[in-house]
């Protein structure tokens, strides 16, 4: 079975932000591919079922971005599988709104979702997908910036990496996280 978790904070009040990509993406796989994430579980919001002929956890943890690592280790150690199962989706602050980019291991960059998850798994090696969300302006905290909401002219290329993420998620499972860098990461 393979993860898939997408990062965001939960709430009304962070529905659409920058730090919420990963929940976007992951909710546009759900959709493209039936599956209803409702269930409560070990610190996240779940949903299973089939991607590529596959069986797949789709995962939005309730923790809070900093604490991601949390709800995603609990869910690995509950269903028993490997770290090489998982697939984690999230904002990237250092690519331009509308670009994904995939890897197979790495540093957080940053990113204190993805440090915790490192944390959290002890290891950096596990698959990802980095969602464009625009470097902040000078003028800017970055936490205003990432819980802030996309410009107006950034929208529609946002909504076009939101359907290539999940077009790029359904690549890893069925051909494999190299064939996906490949074709996604131009």
């Amino acid at each position: 079975m393979r993860i898939i978790a997408g990062l965001g904070n939960p709430g009304k009040e962070y529905e659409g932000t920058r730090h919420n990509a990963g929940f976007m993406a992951l909710q546009k796989l759900a959709h493209d591919n039936d599956i209803s994430i409702v269930s409560f579980e070990r610190h996240a919001l779940t949903g299973k079922g089939m991607i590529q002929g596959e069986k797949v956890l789709l995962v939005m943890p309730q923790t809070y971005m900093n604490l991601s690592g949390v709800a995603i280790r609990t869910l690995l150690d509950y269903y028993k599988e490997p770290v090489e199962s998982l697939i984690v989706i999230y904002d990237d602050v250092s690519l331009d709104p509308g670009r994904i980019r995939i890897r197979q291991r790495g540093s957080a960059g940053g990113h204190n979702g993805i440090k915790n998850i490192i944390e959290e798994l002890g290891t950096d090696e596990f698959d990802r997908v980095k969602i464009g969300v625009g470097q902040k302006p000078p003028h800017f905290d970055l936490v205003d910036w990432v819980l802030g909401r996309f410009k107006k002219e950034d929208l529609t290329e946002m909504e076009k990496a939101i359907e290539k993420t999940a077009e790029a998620v359904e690549c890893m499972i069925k051909e494999g996280t190299p064939a996906a860098m490949t074709s996604f990461n131009g």
